[in-house]
């Protein structure tokens, strides 16, 4: 029974560090087309996450959660401009650093790994209920 409820907390640690990386994901597709507001300002810099194992010790396994959020320190794109209020002198803008496909195929494989953990959870679940009603 302890395994089993073992399980459901590593899925839930698992669900909870994938929330967080679709809320960046929505957060870099938000902003792609964020422009500075005047020469010399920077766009909006991509965001990365991180994650870490942590020991549970309660549970003697290893548990998964973020270790930060983080900036992308790759260069941003630049886009002629002229008109733009942010143009430098030669009429270029810079463009954030996010890369729309990019962002969803993240979105995408983290999307999986939360349906992975939960179809988990609800087989967890299920056996949990199972042995219940074997011990009435």
């Amino acid at each position: 029974m302890s395994d089993l409820i073992t399980s459901l907390k590593i899925s839930a640690a698992g669900m909870k560090v994938q929330g967080t990386r679709l809320r960046v994901i929505s957060e870099n597709l938000a902003n792609v087309n964020s422009l500075p507001t005047e020469p010399g300002k920077s766009p909006y810099r991509r965001k990365n996450i991180f994650f870490q194992n942590v020991l549970n010790r309660e549970l003697g396994v290893n548990l998964v959660e973020v270790k930060k959020i983080g900036l992308d320190k790759s260069e941003f794109s630049r886009r002629l401009d002229p008109s733009h209020p942010a143009a430098d002198e030669t009429g270029y803008v810079q463009t954030p650093n996010v890369n729309t496909l990019v962002e969803v195929m993240d979105m995408r494989e983290a999307q999986r790994s939360y349906e992975a953990n939960l179809t988990s959870i609800r087989s967890a679940r299920s056996m949990l209920k199972r042995t219940i009603d074997l011990l009435r």
